[in-house]
């Protein structure tokens, strides 16, 4: 299973593209939960409510892709907080992409 360290190691490489600087760095990440079923659980919020919502994005899936990566881990939900797109930004990292036909 993983562990929380392992995850905030990965989180330290999602940087945020408007600064430069890793999320960890700028205290962005407010919560990561480990379910026993391999779901981990990250909430985080951005440096303004109105961060270009490209970068919101790039910095939630990046979030996602990363910690995807790591052993043991089945899925990741990511809660991004505080931005005026958060609710749709959610939406998009947390949506299956669409089986291709």
């Amino acid at each position: 299973m993983v562990e929380k360290p392992q995850i905030v190691k990965e989180l330290a490489q999602v940087v945020d593209p408007e600064v430069g600087v890793p999320i960890t760095e700028m205290d962005l990440v407010d919560d990561i939960t480990i379910g026993a079923d391999g779901i981990v659980s990250i909430g985080f919020h951005l440096t303004a409510p109105f961060c270009p919502p490209m970068f919101a994005l790039e910095i939630a899936q990046d979030i996602k892709r990363r910690v995807s990566a790591l052993d043991g881990v089945k899925d990741v939900k990511i809660s991004m907080t505080g931005h005026f797109m958060a609710e749709e930004i959610n939406r998009r990292v947390n949506t299956p992409p669409a089986p291709k036909t």
